[in-house]
């Protein structure tokens, strides 16, 4: 097992549950622009998706390749950073009556980190000579 990942999966996953019960009472309070609501769920859900695949990352520490692993866990937060963290920052500039011109890009480069990820955990798991 790899203690570090293992650890920010588990804050990861706490503060996922913290934003996503913000999401299901407190931003239905402030709006209920469906289209932002839904948008806000996604990110928690992908988020929190990609969490416990950090999670299995670091329990996988001992038995598949840890140069691979390490790729993959690396994206999965790269990809949490950027999917779910731009669609916060767009829910907030929503919210507010804000361009997200300039970070609406970043999304989709979320998606491409959250892919490759899974794509190095493949290959990890692919190596293990049987």
């Amino acid at each position: 097992m790899h203690k570090n990942y293992l650890g920010i999966a588990a804050l990861l996953g706490a503060v996922t549950v913290a934003i996503g019960a913000f999401g299901a009472h407190g931003l239905q309070r402030i709006t209920s622009d469906p289209v932002i609501l839904h948008s806000y769920q996604t990110a928690v859900q992908y988020q929190m998706v990609h969490v416990l695949a950090l999670l299995a990352v670091g329990i996988l520490f001992e038995r598949f390749s840890a140069k691979w692993l390490s790729w993959a866990a690396s994206f999965f937060l790269a990809g949490i950073f950027f999917f779910s963290g731009s669609i916060y920052i767009i829910t907030y500039l929503k919210i507010n009556g804000m361009s997200t011109r300039w970070i609406g890009p970043v999304t989709p480069v979320g998606g491409l980190l959250f892919i490759a990820g899974w794509l190095f955990l493949l290959i990890a798991v692919q190596r293990k000579k049987a």
